[in-house]
């Protein structure tokens, strides 16, 4: 990951090759942001005008690129704008502009940004959207292939605690961590190369992690798990990663869906569907990172992550639609559509992480298309059995700078997974799609007993994009919620 640095020169001054100063849409015109103005003085003055004169208005995701005076020691200025003049205290809006920027500058050895920095909020968002936006995923490019490396290292203008970095930089990283695990290859990354993964984590911080084999899935009775990975010639996994601090002022299970990749099984998915669907384990992805960012901050409240991990594969041997699964704990699932296959290892999973008696229980998950249809490319659902833990989740979010809107749970969509054979169905029977998202989150709440205060992101759609870059955000996996779990264990603690 790109290094990142606080300075408290001037802008002006800043020793790097190329710098990003912000730049709004003011009532009278293009306004130069706090912090511009050492690079304002070096232009006589004359910068805002000279700008106008260019176009330039201050709109989100303009850039405005400058030659530097003689009295700015950077070789290249770019102009970067937040959008409308309010927005300039909107740490989101710092953190979109910071990645902009920092996007703009691929290819340069090094790279400065002068932002609003003058509370800790904005100069936390001004690093995060700044890392996050250094993102690269180059493992499996030639080394003579057309593309700008990322610039190598930053350095951000003004004056934060040094926890303030810290934490962007360990955030980052787990974010960073959830990408790479998207962005590999199905066919290197099977349910044993994930697990191995997370025990590698684990292992450099000191975490405890255990793994179950299909052997030891057979024997606890993890019907879920093993009937969405029997069609595929690499077993499934499920994985429990732990961060115990001393006198935890409450503990949380999070639960990751991770299907390494998914066919739909004999329930097939049409070819475009698809070709994206290596990112169906993000949701163990984000659970991974959050678990390892609660550690190296310390957090006080103890975080199991439980990662149910399979990949859904058409064969002789794969679950038949009409079949029934024994699920952990003994219900039994009639499986209609074996494309609905991420609620099943969810389901296992949820039940064995309720058997610890945490105090919040969180599932995170790419489980439906329903999701998309519903909210878009860039906003998950959040539904669960706890109004308050709901609103947590959603306050969360908002702090971290994702898009998540509370879903509720109509009570009268739960009859469609009545099964006639079994205790349910897992998705409704003659095809229903009607609130495909809702139902869906039905059918996990019947895996969480009394108790443990629960809510299921579905992330289906900010999980991936499959677009151009914008902002911080790189095509491709995104990272999305570990950003969120990481600040709603915090926001547990109290």
């Amino acid at each position: 990951m790109v290094s990142a640095a606080f300075s408290t020169e001037p802008a002006a001054e800043l020793p790097v090759d190329v710098l990003a100063i912000g730049a709004a849409e003011g009532e009278d015109g293009i306004e130069l942001l706090p912090g511009a103005d050492s690079v304002a003085a070096a232009f006589d003055g004359r910068l805002a005008g000279l700008l106008a004169d260019l176009g330039a208005r201050g709109a989100t995701d303009e850039i405005t690129r400058l030659p530097a005076p003689e009295a700015v020691r950077a070789g290249q200025i770019l102009v970067v704008g937040v959008g409308k003049r309010d927005r300039v205290r909107n740490p989101q809006a710092l953190r979109h502009a910071a990645g902009v920027a920092v996007r703009a500058m691929a290819g340069r050895e090094s790279g400065g940004i002068s932002l609003r920095t003058d509370a800790p909020e904005a100069a936390a968002a001004v690093v995060e959207g700044a890392l996050l936006g250094a993102y690269s995923f180059d493992l499996y490019r030639s080394a003579n292939a057309s593309r700008k490396a990322p610039v190598g290292s930053l350095v951000v203008a003004g004056e934060a605690a040094d926890d303030v970095l810290a934490r962007a930089e360990i955030l980052c990283r787990s974010v960073a961590l959830a990408r790479d695990l998207v962005n590999t290859p199905p066919g290197d990354l099977s349910p044993a190369d994930f697990a191995r993964r997370a025990v590698e984590e684990a292992a450099l911080l000191g975490l405890d992690c255990d793994v179950w084999d299909e052997t030891a899935l057979r024997e606890a009775g993890f019907g879920g798990i093993l009937g969405v990975g029997q069609g595929s010639t690499r077993p499934p996994r499920l994985v429990r990663i732990t961060w115990s601090p001393p006198s935890p002022a409450a503990s949380v299970a999070l639960v990751g869906k991770g299907i390494t990749f998914d066919s739909g099984g004999l329930s097939l998915k049409p070819p475009q569907s698809m070709e994206w669907m290596k990112t169906d384990m993000a949701g163990a992805a984000a659970v991974l990172g959050a678990v390892l960012a609660a550690a190296r901050l310390a957090l006080p409240v103890a975080v199991t992550g439980w990662l149910p991990l399979a990949e859904n594969m058409p064969s002789g041997s794969a679950t038949r639609p009409s079949d029934v699964l024994r699920m952990y704990g003994g219900k039994r699932v009639e499986v209609l559509n074996t494309d609905a296959e991420g609620r099943l290892v969810l389901g296992d999973a949820l039940a064995r992480a309720a058997e610890d008696s945490p105090d919040v229980l969180i599932d995170v998950a790419t489980l439906t298309g329903a999701q998309i249809v519903a909210l878009g490319n860039r906003t998950a659902g959040v539904m669960g059995n706890d109004e308050a833990l709901r609103e947590r989740v959603v306050a969360a979010a908002r702090d971290s700078g994702e898009s998540v809107w509370p879903m509720p749970l109509p009570p009268e969509l739960r009859k469609g997974l009545d099964s006639a054979v079994a205790d349910i169905a897992n998705v409704p029977g003659g095809g229903s799609r009607d609130g495909g998202m809702l139902t869906a989150a039905h059918f996990l709440a019947e895996f969480v007993p009394p108790g443990p205060a629960w809510a299921h992101l579905d992330i289906a759609g900010p999980a991936w994009n499959g677009g151009d870059a914008y902002g911080y955000t790189p095509k491709g996996g995104t990272g999305f919620a570990v950003r969120t779990l990481v600040r709603t264990v915090e926001l547990t603690a109290g």
